[in-house]
């Protein structure tokens, strides 16, 4: 497959052709989501909840962030890749923002950063994009400051928030992102801001109107058993089927079913037969 350009971006926004979003943190994950073509791969930093067992996304370094991105490259050598930026990785300065944008994009091979935020950081994005780093925004729930919203919680139910969401995407545009996240908000919000903006909405939690869609690929396939968000679709169960699988291994390994014949090797009778005979004189 053809790696999706920026420009082409915007043309699926124009000609209302969906946007196809997944995360992965791995080689082999990357390599599934290149073969189905998947438009844009990010690599968030939800690998800590789902990788690392991190009880939040602010406890991701971005030494962590860079190993997991030059994985994802590998798999996907003809995707575009989005890392996302961790927490305190661009808010403390300009300077620190330019610094780890374009180690994403030296060290971890990818095309674009994301950054979490609006306004609050519109100087940190901005020095970013000056330094010719695509930026892709994120906004509505914004994990890494979740406690400041009140919890892993919908925005913008209310006018207030509605209203800052809303005038944020617009501040995200005019900044020079060339796509938006929105996570965890009304969709009747989502379809408003994605009918404003001329750049590419991304949703996840945000309805159907977003010009594009994004999920965690471990909450796709049901890979961690347990709290599952109301927005996620599980299109398969897996940890249902690996659990089984690593069931059956147990039983036949412990009652001598595992290795059979056909998963064993042998050698030729004769060999086998003069080694017996040179073991049995040393004896």
């Amino acid at each position: 497959m053809a790696k999706i350009t920026i420009p082409e971006l915007k043309k699926k926004k124009v000609n209302g052709e969906k946007i196809t979003m997944l995360t992965a943190y791995d080689y082999p994950t990357a390599k599934l989501l290149q073969k189905a073509e998947i438009d844009l791969i990010l690599v968030g930093d939800s690998v800590g909840n789902v990788i690392l067992g991190y009880h939040s996304t602010v406890e991701v370094s971005m030494e962590e962030m860079i190993h997991h991105t030059k994985a994802v490259r590998r798999g996907a050598p003809e995707s575009f890749i989005i890392g996302d930026m961790p927490f305190l990785s661009y808010q403390v300065s300009d300077e620190d923002a330019v610094k780890n944008a374009g180690r994403f994009i030296k060290e971890g091979g990818c095309d674009a950063v994301k950054v979490e935020g609006g306004r609050e950081v519109g100087d940190r994005i901005a020095a970013i994009i000056k330094a010719g780093i695509p930026v892709m925004g994120h906004l509505g729930l914004t994990p890494q400051t979740a406690t400041m919203l009140g919890g892993l919680k919908v925005q913008g139910k209310d006018i207030q928030t509605a209203r800052k969401i809303y005038e944020d995407s617009i501040l995200l545009e005019r900044l020079g992102c060339f796509a938006i996240v929105l996570e965890c908000v009304p969709a009747q919000l989502a379809k408003l801001i994605t009918d404003t903006v001329t750049i590419p909405v991304i949703g996840i939690g945000a309805g159907k109107d977003c010009d594009g869609q994004v999920l965690v690929f471990q909450d796709l396939i049901g890979l961690i058993e347990g709290f599952r968000p109301k927005f996620v679709k599980q299109y398969l169960k897996l940890h249902e089927v690996i659990t089984d699988a690593i069931s059956k291994f147990k039983q036949e390994v412990q009652n001598g079913n595992f290795p059979s014949q056909e998963y064993s090797f042998s050698m030729k009778q004769e060999n086998f037969s003069q080694l017996l005979n040179e073991v049995k004189q040393k004896k």
